[in-house]
């Protein structure tokens, strides 16, 4: 239909002629409120926004020679962590000598996912990373849904 007509149609039901499909052959336009459309896009866009759960990744810092009770403390922080719905960053550093022995470092992050399989499970292995080696822990779907109410991302950003 010729463009006068149509933006006679558009006037008499006192709507916009909105073009959908610039490039198709013929142009393809619909008579909408547009106001309306921005509007309502708008709404579902922030809907969407606070429907977002953020990821947080928790980070805990380990040497090889640990002591038993310092290991026991960490592992207390890595399992509130998981419990909390957080992901864990497992870091285990090495120093001089202790390079030449990453097995030591393998063995006591296998020994914390075993401690901590009822919260949460590995998500990545162990891999050795320079001077550290890395593995994250994250926890159970049920553990996540259940732990906290989810922050959507206009909570988390600071008021002015």
């Amino acid at each position: 239909m010729p463009i006068g007509k149509a933006l006679e149609l558009a006037a008499e039901a006192d709507l916009d002629l909105v073009e959908v499909a610039p490039m198709a052959r013929p142009p393809v336009c619909k008579l909408m409120d547009y106001g309306k459309f921005k509007y309502e896009s708008a709404q579902k866009a922030r809907e969407a926004r606070r429907n977002q759960a953020l990821t947080v990744i928790k980070e805990m810092k380990l040497r090889p020679k640990i002591d038993p009770h310092d290991y026991a403390t960490k592992k207390g922080h890595v399992e509130r962590f998981l419990k909390q719905g957080d992901k864990v960053k497992i870091t285990i550093m090495f120093r001089g000598r202790e390079q030449s022995r990453p097995e030591l470092g393998f063995r006591l992050l296998q020994k914390l996912a075993e401690d901590i399989t009822e919260l949460g499970f590995v998500e990545s292995s162990p891999k050795q990373d320079g001077r550290n080696m890395v593995m994250v822990v994250a926890p159970h779907r049920s553990t996540r849904a259940a732990s906290r109410p989810v922050k959507t991302v206009e909570e988390q950003a600071p008021r002015a």
